[in-house]
């Protein structure tokens, strides 16, 4: 009899255990979820390293009170878009300067935008202060009088949130997608299946609830191999958006694309878009 209440007891105490770790664990996911979605380089990237010939710094003024580093250049010559850049939740936009350098070289414009708490900015990054400074970008744009009728929106992996939701707010000719997700939390309970990581997760960036609200022509960019973001959450974003709309699946590709021809796709469909009218919101 004691030897099984024995049993009993040492049952309790790892079943105990057990819980208490998975509690910690849940609890330790939620506090440090920002630190898990976001991995910025603080560092101020240099335009001269980048080699982006034609690009200038510039600043964004957000409506919370920042000043943000951006590069920019204006198109050159008619028939060119201005393309707004969202970049991704890994580093600054100094890293970018491979992929954006074929659309500059083509007389494309370009608002290369970086994250508050990236790149030497002021901030943290959170789902509204990234709408934010998506917000500051097209205010920039304003200013300048850039049309909407040749801007295009493009929104790589994380930033396709911000993309989607800026396309939502505005009057663009196009709207491209790289590597693109259904929602955060949709993402964190795939990587974190045996936790309740979609209940957890805060900056939710649910772009499946909105991608029906775009107008403007739209080109999704996959890779087929991708273990970031799965290829199955940017085939039901795809699924789920308006026409007009083109998929470039890239078979080879993990989550980069530029290795697999990803440019020549934009660069096509950059042409195509401005021969179009914008949307009406």
């Amino acid at each position: 009899m004691m030897r099984r209440y024995s049993m009993v007891i040492r049952m309790l105490r790892y079943l105990t255990a057990a819980v208490v770790g998975y509690a910690l664990l849940t609890g330790g996911l939620y506090l440090g979820q920002r630190r898990l979605l976001y991995f910025p380089d603080r560092a101020p990237p240099d335009l001269a390293l980048a080699g982006l010939d034609g690009m200038e710094p510039a600043a964004l003024a957000t409506d919370d009170g920042l000043s943000l580093l951006a590069w920019y250049a204006p198109a050159r010559g008619t028939g060119k878009a201005t393309l707004v850049y969202f970049h991704g939740n890994a580093g600054h936009i100094g890293h970018r300067a491979g992929k954006v350098r074929p659309y500059l070289d083509a007389g494309h414009g370009m608002l290369l935008v970086s994250w508050r708490g990236y790149g030497g900015n002021d901030g943290s990054p959170t789902e509204d202060g990234l709408y934010r400074d998506g917000r500051a970008a097209f205010a920039f744009l304003d200013r300048l009088g850039v049309a909407s009728e040749t801007t295009v929106v493009y929104g790589e992996s994380l930033g396709s949130g911000v993309a989607v939701q800026m396309a939502r707010e505005r009057r663009v000719a196009g709207v491209v997608l790289e590597s693109p997700y259904t929602s955060i939390p949709s993402v964190a309970a795939h990587h974190y299946w045996y936790l309740p990581a979609a209940w957890l997760v805060r900056d939710r960036f649910d772009s499946l609830s909105k991608i029906g609200g775009i107008g403007a022509p739209l080109l999704v960019l996959h890779g087929e191999r991708d273990r970031v973001v799965p290829v199955e959450f940017g085939r039901e974003l795809f699924a789920a958006a308006r026409e007009p709309k083109t998929w470039r699946g890239f078979a080879q590709a993990g989550h980069d694309l530029y290795a697999s021809g990803a440019a020549d796709a934009v660069l096509a469909f950059l042409s195509e878009a401005i021969g179009l009218p914008a949307e009406p919101l």
